[in-house]
């Protein structure tokens, strides 16, 4: 049986301690394909950093890798196109050298482009704590360049029958290495007769793309190569404008406006500016305006009538807009967890985004002062009537993302000639389900809101706030079961954990909802549980240590007491003797930092454990701006200089309320 995929990884100088060039390398080794049906091509631009040799080591053993050593030409435009020209697999795969490719793959991505018969297979990506581009929200057997957005996905990270590449000569052309690739992907778009999407496999992870500088008349001259692909393969009409919107947006306006506008030193500034305006008259009709987003009408009416200045200007004022997330309820329903939100877009002060109204249409208002624009460039109207909220959550570890179903509405009100539009609704987590059909993954979940205001969008983590409560209980979902808690993180952002590794991390998970109760000479500590198994769930001791110099522990037995699964959680209740003296067999006054010993092994609780002079204790969950509470005690002033004290600083601050509320300002 012949080469199945081939995989073309352009290298140049990754260093001896680069960790993602690595893990690339592994990922490429460990694929599930049987060795014999793919290969790997590295093709090295002369890296001078022990990369050639490490290279030809791994080659020397791996008779599926082969290292092709080129002249130094610091572009991966010419490793690629050696690359494609040796290459003997059906399909080629194309990766930089910092991405990562999951193990099943190259397996996935080869039999579902064979199965849909593609020309390109477009597999799952992930690009930092991104949320997913939406052409991958299902499969698609046969995709759409504008209707399934696939001008989002504009980087090389496709799997592309090699055939096809070679009858419409299709290659990396010699231009600005970003626009290079975009070009190559563009021409496969507008020329493949199939495309498919993978979107329920996790297929290459990646990383994060090397800075580069701006040459204002390289710059240009990739984007006139990509608007030459886009008029030799597209006839004149909607389709083909949207195109040529598409680049007018990412390599005009996006330059144009917000930090890359606004790093730039005065000359740089200039220069990209007079050579895109130059761009935009010859090659970017206003007739392309009606495809762009509102702030994007606006840029493009200000680089066609030069006025540089008041770009800046705009560019200033518009920073700072996000977007402010209610969490108004959590709770669960038959084994999925409901998510009530309100959000809403909101200025650099916090105050909401509005629209003026003129008769039944809405226009937006440039922040600026003074800037007028014509009628319409700020009409909204049709975009504000698509306004929505998207909810995603995202893996801590890995980064993998998902979006939850979300229903609600969008509502408005009205105040004078002021409107303004927020969003409300449910969403639903289903960990059977969430990840396209199939269950999430173990781990911690981070949940996340995006709004869509019809002048803006922005992002950010579902947050409580002072005050808020949550309710630990945990339930088993999905098929097979699995154990899933809600909880605050550090910063009071809702996170969902999945399935934790044991009953200890399930505590710890929700330690910071400790209490004391005070009773006869000893206190009573509850830490809730969050799932009580139906053994009851493992003998457990609660470990205090004191933070001094003398380091004194003492260990108690804990109670486990089972909550009403799905309603309220158990708790964990241990004794502790106290007096107002040292001694053993009891704690005394200090710091003191807890442990769960469960089966021999102790896990670290995120609170401590406050003892006063007077008898009285109290739990302390972190707390700004001081180490335990707003007046530091003397004793937590002195934690800081004495052995492990210094981490009980570091573990006060960042156990801060995950399910109790703040206390209240003095």
């Amino acid at each position: 049986m012949g080469v199945k995929v081939s995989v073309v990884v352009p290298v140049s100088e990754p260093g001896p301690d680069d960790d993602a060039f690595d893990a690339c390398v592994r990922s490429l080794l460990e694929q599930s394909m049987p060795s014999d049906e793919y290969e790997v091509i590295f093709a090295d631009d002369r890296s001078g950093d022990g990369t050639r040799e490490r290279l030809d080591a791994v080659a020397a053993v791996r008779p599926n890798v082969r290292v092709l050593h080129l002249e130094h030409t610091g572009s991966p435009a010419r490793g690629r196109n050696v690359g494609l020209a040796v290459a003997q697999g059906e399909y080629v795969y194309l990766l930089s050298q910092r991405d990562r490719l999951e193990r099943v793959a190259l397996e996935v991505m080869y039999r579902t482009a064979v199965e849909t018969d593609a020309d390109v297979l477009i597999g799952r990506l992930v690009t930092g704590d991104n949320p997913p581009p939406r052409a991958f929200t299902r499969n698609r057997e046969r995709a759409d360049v504008l209707r399934d957005r696939l001008l989002g996905l504009p980087t090389a990270h496709k799997l592309f029958r090699r055939a096809f590449l070679d009858t419409r000569e299709i290659r990396f052309s010699d231009i600005d290495p970003e626009l290079s690739e975009q070009a190559f992907v563009i021409e496969a778009y507008l020329t493949a007769k199939v495309i498919a999407i993978l979107a329920d496999h996790i297929c290459c992870h990646v990383g994060p793309a090397p800075d580069r500088t701006v040459d204002p008349a390289v710059h240009v001259s990739g984007i006139r190569a990509i608007l030459d692909i886009i008029d030799a393969h597209s006839d004149p009409g909607d389709q083909r404008d949207r195109l040529r919107a598409h680049w007018f947006r990412t390599g005009v306006l996006r330059l144009l406006g917000g930090r890359p506008l606004l790093s730039a030193r005065s000359d740089q500034r200039a220069a990209l500016f007079a050579a895109l305006r130059q761009l935009t008259a010859e090659r970017f009709g206003e007739e392309l305006d009606r495809h762009l987003p509102v702030h994007l009408r606006a840029r493009a009416v200000l680089v066609r009538s030069g006025e540089l200045g008041r770009l800046v200007a705009l560019s200033e004022a518009s920073r700072g807009t996000s977007v402010r997330a209610e969490l108004r309820d959590v709770r669960w329903e038959e084994g999925t967890l409901l998510l009530d939100l309100a959000v809403e877009i909101v200025g650099a002060e916090g105050a909401p985004v509005t629209f003026r109204a003129e008769g039944d249409r809405l226009h937006w208002t440039p922040p600026l002062d003074g800037l007028a624009l014509p009628p319409e460039v700020t009409d909204v109207t049709e975009a504000v009537a698509r306004a929505r909220m998207e909810v995603y959550i995202r893996h801590m570890d890995n980064g993998l993302i998902y979006f939850l179903p979300v229903a609600g509405e969008v509502c408005r009100s009205q105040e004078g000639d002021r409107v303004r539009v927020w969003a409300v609704g449910r969403a639903r987590l289903d960990v059977g389900t969430a990840a396209l059909g199939r269950s999430l993954r173990p781990g911690e979940w981070e949940v996340h809101v995006r709004m869509h205001s019809g002048a803006q969008q922005a992002r950010t983590r579902v947050a409580g706030h002072r005050g808020d409560q949550l309710s630990c209980v945990g339930v088993l979902a999905g098929q097979p079961h699995k154990l899933i808690i809600p909880c605050w993180s550090d910063q009071r952002e809702l996170s969902v954990c999945v399935e934790p590794r044991s009953f200890s991390e399930s505590i710890v998970l929700v330690s910071p909802g400790a209490s004391i109760t005070h009773r006869e000479g000893h206190v009573f500590v509850v830490l809730p549980v969050p799932y009580v198994p139906p053994s009851g769930g493992p003998p457990a001791e609660l470990v205090l240590r004191q933070i001094a110099s003398r380091g004194r522990v003492i260990a108690v037995p804990a109670l486990v007491e089972p909550g009403v699964p799905g309603r309220f959680p158990g708790q964990l209740v241990a004794k502790v003797a106290v007096r107002r003296f040292p001694g053993e067999g009891h704690i005394g006054p200090g710091l003191w930092t807890p442990r769960l010993r469960v089966d021999g092994k102790e896990v670290d609780l995120r609170f401590v454990l406050e003892m006063g002079r007077g008898g009285k204790a109290r739990i302390q969950a972190g707390g700004e701006p001081g180490l335990l509470s707003a007046r530091r005690s003397i004793l937590g002033r002195l934690a800081s200089h004495v052995p492990g004290g210094r981490y009980a600083v570091r573990l006060a601050h960042a156990v801060q309320q995950r399910y109790l509320p703040s206390p209240p300002p003095d």
